[in-house]
């Protein structure tokens, strides 16, 4: 009798003779992350609307605005213009903008880890990285350029 696909993940999770697949964990990891924040964190309007402003639009969700839109996930409303080339323009200027935000935001998430007492084994287990020596370097490198562009914008 043949097995189904589910039944085939589902053995692969049991079998002790199946090699873990890393890639696999981790996005039902995301997902269960992602349920987590939401659940302990952004429960309510009020919870979520802590995290950003409400009269004006951050980069990062510029960014993902103009991006949704273009890709049909987000709809424009009635009287709402496309999106054109200067929207996207201004959109692309903002990437920098926002992958600096996400360092500083990494580099300040993993220092609090690591002052709360988490070893570079599980801060490398939450970041997907296969070693703990690979974290610390990973923050080695955000703590010097979230310094660097600091001290270039002062």
């Amino acid at each position: 009798m043949p097995s189904t696909p589910e039944q085939h993940t589902d053995e692969q999770h049991t079998d002790p003779f199946t090699p873990p697949r890393p890639q696999e964990a981790r996005a039902h990891r995301v997902h269960a992350s992602l349920f987590r924040i939401a659940e302990r964190h952004a429960a309510s309007r009020a919870q979520r609307d802590r995290q950003v402003h409400p009269a004006v639009l951050g980069p990062h969700e510029a960014v993902r605005l103009v991006s949704f839109l273009l890709g049909g996930t987000a709809l424009l409303e009635e009287g709402e213009p496309e999106v054109d080339h200067a929207d996207v323009t201004a959109a692309l200027t903002l990437v920098p903008l926002v992958r600096g935000e996400l360092d500083e935001l990494e580099a300040g998430l993993l220092r609090m880890a690591r002052g709360r007492g988490m070893t570079w084994q599980e801060i490398a287990f939450g970041l997907g990285l296969g070693t703990p020596q690979a974290a610390r370097q990973r923050y080695e490198r955000l703590a010097g350029r979230t310094a660097t562009e600091a001290e270039g914008s002062a």
